[in-house]
């Protein structure tokens, strides 16, 4: 699997030495135990210079990971067709504030502040594998106005500030437009993200999206069979509560980690937004579980009604990325880079993500026999 992904990836990179280095960092990142440190990594490889070597692969050489990106992505897309992309947010805790990108935020997950980079992967998720894609880093403005931070950390001059909602746009809109994959919804579960701006500048670049929401959000409600609430804005919590008699039992199929069916209760809400670029064409989806123990997950959508349906297995791929995070991109070392400059963050991240491609595509193989020659 290794060897098969390794071909198409690195044809873009001219020089067969960095080639050659590029599969001894998956290599690497496969199996040093422990932290997957250039030092780690080096000595599991064995080699005169091979850490200074790899260091400059990763830190200082010239070769574009964009390529190698797209390359990973077209191998993913035919080994794994994808049911949909998912945009998930990664955190890397740190200590000092010279990595590129790092700084001081409150985490509501964590509840308390964290010194980190934060970035987003937009992942494929098929019925059997998910694997990252594409990557932004999220560079906040005390780095971007800073020159000398700039400068240390090598941050191109076009970069300038995002917000998270901006770093999903963007890495959405880098893999969709430009690399010629399929139309898939994106389904964003980022609570720190403002979710029109995500819908709205998503839409705006023809991507369908799914997007989770809180009850606070205030919507207007335009569907013609819910009367007498369209006068003015109300919570999403509030809108579901009024809907509670257009709720529908929805069968599904869970593939993780193994396939079930599953059945979820599903309220579908046209809905508006003031100044939206979908008008009142968004559709407020709560899904609960059927003994309405819990109040029901909000998401926001813009597709058709007759897509309503399919929100309850939309929705639960988010949960699939982060079991995967967790049981593979953490094991193969994704946030493992100590170097401070923004070539080498988005290189690691690149062939990290490469090395969790073959693992999950092997893992796949192995527990589908009759389809291994086709993940091989």
């Amino acid at each position: 699997m290794l060897n098969d992904l390794c071909d198409p990836l690195f044809r873009s990179l001219r020089r067969s030495d960095q080639r050659r280095r590029g599969v001894e960092y998956i290599q690497g990142l496969l199996s040093t135990r422990g932290r997957k440190s250039i030092r780690n990594m080096a000595a599991l490889i064995g080699g005169s210079g091979t850490g200074q070597s790899l260091h400059h692969f990763i830190c200082s050489s010239t070769w574009d990971w964009m390529p190698v990106r797209q390359a990973m992505s077209q191998y993913v897309i035919r080994h794994a067709p994808p049911l949909a992309w998912v945009a998930r947010p990664m955190t890397i805790p740190k200590v000092g504030q010279h990595s590129v990108g790092v700084s001081r935020y409150f985490s509501p997950d964590e509840g308390q502040a964290l010194n980190a980079q934060r970035a987003i992967g937009v992942w494929a998720v098929s019925d059997q594998v998910s694997a990252p894609l594409n990557w932004q880093l999220h560079l906040p403005q005390t780095w971007i106005k800073d020159g000398l931070r700039r400068n240390q950390a090598s941050i191109p001059c076009e970069i300038e500030p995002e917000t998270l909602s901006d770093c999903v746009l963007n890495a959405c809109r880098e893999m969709l437009a430009g690399w010629g994959l399929p139309s898939r919804p994106v389904v964003v579960d980022i609570g720190e993200a403002d979710p029109l701006d995500t819908i709205n500048g998503l839409s705006a670049e023809g991507i369908p999206s799914l997007v989770k929401i809180t009850g606070e959000l205030p919507l207007t409600v335009t569907d013609p069979g819910l009367t007498g609430h369209g006068a003015h804005l109300l919570p999403a919590a509030d809108i579901m509560r009024a809907a509670r008699n257009m709720r529908r039992p929805v069968q599904w199929r869970e593939h993780d980690p193994r396939p079930m069916l599953r059945t979820s209760l599903v309220t579908a809400v046209q809905v508006g937004v003031p100044g939206s670029r979908t008008g009142g064409r968004l559709l407020l989806v709560g899904v609960g579980d059927t003994d309405r123990r819990r109040p029901p997950e909000l998401w926001l959508t813009d597709l058709p009604r007759d897509r309503a349906m399919s929100v309850p297995q939309l929705s639960s791929l988010s949960q699939r990325v982060e079991r995967s995070f967790d049981e593979v991109s953490s094991q193969v070392g994704i946030r493992d880079y100590v170097g401070r400059s923004y070539s080498g963050w988005h290189r690691h991240v690149t062939l990290a993500s490469a090395a969790h491609t073959v693992a999950v595509l092997s893992a796949a193989a192995r527990t589908r026999p009759d389809r291994a020659d086709q993940a091989s």
